[in-house]
């Protein structure tokens, strides 16, 4: 056992030894997780700036409106100037621009003009109907207090207003059920970054599995093996510490990964013993798939190459690109001969749904299956390698 950890361990060093290895295996994944939330993320509230330097009663009710609003966050802002730079940097999706005299201005009859500040995106322009509609809600009770007002039922705009304020509770109120066809792939509380975590975590976990088989060429090709074989260590513990070692950086990618997604975007990833199953049976198909790419060339450019494409085309394929969801019902099931796609439907039920392990039976059965399969071939064609 002594051995096999050694050899382990010295695999995991070797990994983490070189500084761009360091930057593909931790801080590129990151990376992506905040570029392609950012991009790509539509489950979470998107983020409303509000300039609102008044402290009336109106433009208190126009604000406790937007901050009622389902699915909206509202940020406020202290200027015009600063709305309109944290909205080009991204760091809002829109913002609201209240007049300072909006009460004063309202209550002389005067028309208020709000600007909406946005970039031109889809998400910008969706949020303005949703913006609209809340100002709507205010817009509409301060109508019928002018029309109380100009068809003399009240003596004053603010008489008008509080009559239009008693008798809105009464107004029939029309409502709008959305009801979803099917099963939901995920819940509306879906975090922002929350499935580029899991989906990034996937792919860089076997791309990073598939490139360390340039380290077992290079230990074949300068003989270490060979050497190893010329002790009292024997193949079955050589290819037990090549299995531990893919195993420990995995691990330690994978921690790092969710550690640093959770404190960093919020990435809520659900039940931690079902992440850790997931994870580790994920791990173990990823080094299987390495090691046995490992013994199939003899060069390490040739390897790279193919750990790239493979690793890529795989991901892309198993959802790690393109989310599942958007696939047609075809390419789902052609999808599925990856063990990503499993992956990527055990954490859709984690962190989508917010399932236990013990409703993630069937993927994990499929990935503990690739699993058992890859480190089977793996073992014996290393085995035929190093005693050949």
């Amino acid at each position: 056992m002594r051995k096999i950890l050694t050899i382990g361990v010295t695999n995991l060093r070797r990994q983490f030894r070189v500084r761009t290895n360091l930057f593909f295996t931790f801080v590129f994944p990151m990376l992506l997780i905040l570029v392609v939330g950012a991009t790509f993320g539509g489950s979470s509230n998107p983020r409303l700036g509000l300039v609102a330097p008044g402290s009336g009663p109106l433009e208190t009710d126009l604000i406790q409106q937007l901050t009622r609003t389902p699915h909206l966050h509202v940020v406020r802002v202290g200027s015009r100037s600063s709305l309109v730079t944290r909205v080009a940097r991204g760091q809002l999706v829109a913002g609201l621009v209240v007049p300072a005299n909006y009460d004063a201005m309202i209550n002389e009859g005067k028309p208020v003009q709000l600007s909406y500040v946005a970039r031109l995106d889809q998400s910008s322009q969706q949020l303005s109907q949703t913006v609209q509609g809340a100002v709507g809600l205010q817009a509409t009770l301060l109508g019928a207090a002018k029309f109380a007002l100009d068809q003399r039922a009240a003596p004053t705009f603010a008489a008008g207003l509080a009559t239009a304020q008693q008798v809105e509770p009464m107004v029939p109120v029309l409502s709008v059920t959305e009801t979803t066809a099917g099963k939901t792939t995920f819940s509306a509380s879906l975090g922002q970054f929350d499935e580029s975590a899991w989906t990034e975590l996937l792919l860089f976990l076997f791309l990073t599995s598939l490139t360390g088989a340039v380290a077992l060429i290079e230990t074949r090709r300068l003989g270490l093996s060979r050497r190893m074989l010329s002790t009292p260590t024997g193949p079955g513990q050589i290819i037990s510490g090549e299995a531990l070692g893919r195993m420990f950086i995995g691990a330690i990618q994978a921690l790092v990964i969710i550690l640093g997604s959770a404190l960093l975007f919020g990435v809520k990833w659900g039940q931690p013993l079902g992440v850790a199953a997931v994870v580790l049976l994920f791990v173990l198909v990823a080094a299987g798939a390495g090691i046995f790419l490992g013994t199939l060339f003899r060069t390490e450019q040739q390897a790279m190459g193919i750990s790239l494409l493979l690793g890529l085309g795989l991901g892309a394929l198993g959802g790690c690109m393109v989310p599942l969801e958007v696939f047609s019902p075809t390419m789902k099931h052609i999808a599925h001969i990856t063990p990503h796609a499993w992956a990527n439907d055990a954490f859709g039920k984690l962190v989508g749904h917010g399932a236990s392990v013990s409703a993630l039976g069937r993927p994990l059965g499929v990935l503990a299956a690739y699993a058992i399969a890859l480190l089977a071939l793996a073992t014996w064609r290393l085995r035929r390698v190093l005693v050949a």
